[in-house]
């Protein structure tokens, strides 16, 4: 166990992003998502776990480390609901509640129909998968920075 970090961040999911890079993305996926397929596409290569958890819960782990781009329009974006763009599903609602608390402001999801959110899935750095079925738990960010303030020239504090 690490000090103020989220138990649910296991080594591999730390590793993944840690690694990931200003604009790199990643997916949260429910149990419906073909979670395994559509890792073994993206820059990691397989899919990452984090079962026994739902995509909101999930969302607020990975947003305790991940900083949201803050230079592109939409960050974070949702699986649409198939003939429905404009439904919000429970789940969607609840993740949103993370997402807004984790940057301390409302930032709505950008919505993705679903055969474009897997096409943009397999371009992700990875995929994170829940072990939960409840349906249109599903989620990418983008990754941001975070400004280190200046030092004095060639020293460290």
């Amino acid at each position: 166990m690490l000090k103020n970090i989220d138990p649910l961040l296991n080594a591999d999911i730390l590793y993944a992003l840690a690694s990931m890079g200003h604009g790199d993305e990643v997916v949260i996926c429910n149990a419906h998502f073909p979670a395994d397929s559509v890792a073994r596409q993206t820059v990691l290569g397989r899919v990452l776990r984090m079962d026994g958890v739902g995509a909101p819960r999930a969302v607020r782990a990975i947003l305790s480390a991940l900083p949201l781009d803050t230079f592109v329009d939409d960050p974070a974006g949702r699986m649409e609901v198939v003939g429905d763009a404009s439904n919000l599903p429970a789940v969607q609602r609840e993740a949103q509640r993370e997402v807004d608390e984790a940057e301390q402001r409302a930032m709505p999801f950008a919505p993705i129909e679903r055969f474009a959110f897997y096409e943009r899935a397999k371009q992700a750095y990875c995929v994170i998968a829940t072990g939960k079925a409840r349906g249109y738990g599903c989620f990418i960010f983008k990754k941001g920075v975070m400004l280190a303030p200046d030092t004095a020239e060639g020293g460290t504090r």
